[in-house]
């Protein structure tokens, strides 16, 4: 059912004056909201300035249909941000053969104690990891030595890409090829490969067998210039041999690749855009990342 809340505020303004509404009432993507993301929604939709405290008072659910259209009120248009991103925690087996992560104290909030005054406290984390860890993003640095290192590569190749999400359940399709491909939106977006394999992560069945693209995908994602492709399986190319064709035609093209995302199956549409911001690295040519769709609505 669709949900609508009512709802009064008051949007007071950091250069004077202020806004009141009674019996205001907005349509919402999920079962509720919260008082900060109504707040958010308030200054979106009005498009207001210099916002600074805001009020919501008397907020009360409604199951009623949406009132307006998708292109109602572009401008206002809302968005949901949707985290495709596993947790890296300590111990974390992301590819068998490689060490999991050490996650530790540097400086624990007890010791700390005794370098400030009573009440103050900090704590210092300590990692230690290899860079292939968690939902990483892999950059030409990582397959070819002349390559960009991630503090080569723009912040435009990874940011606020348009998306598209292509569904290949893995209990039907484990090879991905060029022909499962034809007919998507490719050219200048994130093209991301949702399996839900990662329905498997963090077990022994995550590490085998897993959905992947074939070299003739790889080479159909490239000549319809894709920007950056993900998948949410173990590797984006077939491990049971020693080439890696995918990363090769791929990274060469200077084409950005995403590994094990989770959560695609949140996207509904594909009025999104794709984030995988990772650090400024030099000679470094993968690290973890916090992925993430920004899913209008």
């Amino acid at each position: 059912m669709q949900k609508r809340v009512r709802f009064d505020f008051d949007v007071f303004f950091t250069n004077g004056g202020s806004l009141t509404g009674h019996d205001f009432r907005l349509d919402i993507a999920g079962d509720t909201i919260s008082d900060t993301e109504l707040a958010n929604c308030i200054i979106a939709d009005l498009r207001l300035l210099m916002v600074g405290q805001v009020t919501i008072r008397n907020k009360v659910m409604l199951t009623e249909a949406h009132k307006r259209t998708a292109d109602a009120h572009p401008t206002g248009q809302r968005t949901q941000l949707i985290d495709l991103s596993h947790t890296i925690e300590n111990g974390l087996i992301t590819y068998k053969g490689l060490p999991a992560p050490i996650i530790c104290d540097f400086l624990s909030r007890e010791d700390s104690r005794n370098l400030y005054e009573e009440g103050t406290e900090f704590q210092i984390g300590k990692i230690e990891m290899v860079t292939n860890t968690g939902t990483y993003l892999d950059c030409p640095f990582h397959r070819f030595p002349d390559g960009n290192d991630l503090s080569q590569v723009g912040l435009e190749a990874f940011t606020d890409l348009p998306g598209t999400v292509i569904r290949f359940p893995h209990r039907e399709v484990r090879s991905i090829t060029a022909d499962h491909l034809r007919n998507q939106e490719i050219r200048n977006r994130a093209i991301l490969i949702h399996t839900g394999w990662d329905e498997h992560w963090n077990t022994d069945l995550y590490y085998s067998n897993h959905p992947h693209l074939t070299e003739d995908a790889a080479t159909y994602l490239r000549d319809c210039g894709a920007k950056l492709v993900g998948i949410d399986s173990h590797n984006i190319d077939d491990t049971t041999g020693k080439n890696r064709p995918v990363h090769t035609t791929l990274l060469e093209a200077n084409i950005l690749i995403v590994e094990h995302l989770c959560n695609l199956s949140a996207i509904s549409s594909n009025d999104f855009t794709f984030s995988a911001a990772p650090p400024k690295f030099k000679g470094v040519g993968t690290f973890p990342v916090r992925a993430l769709a920004k899913v209008r609505y």
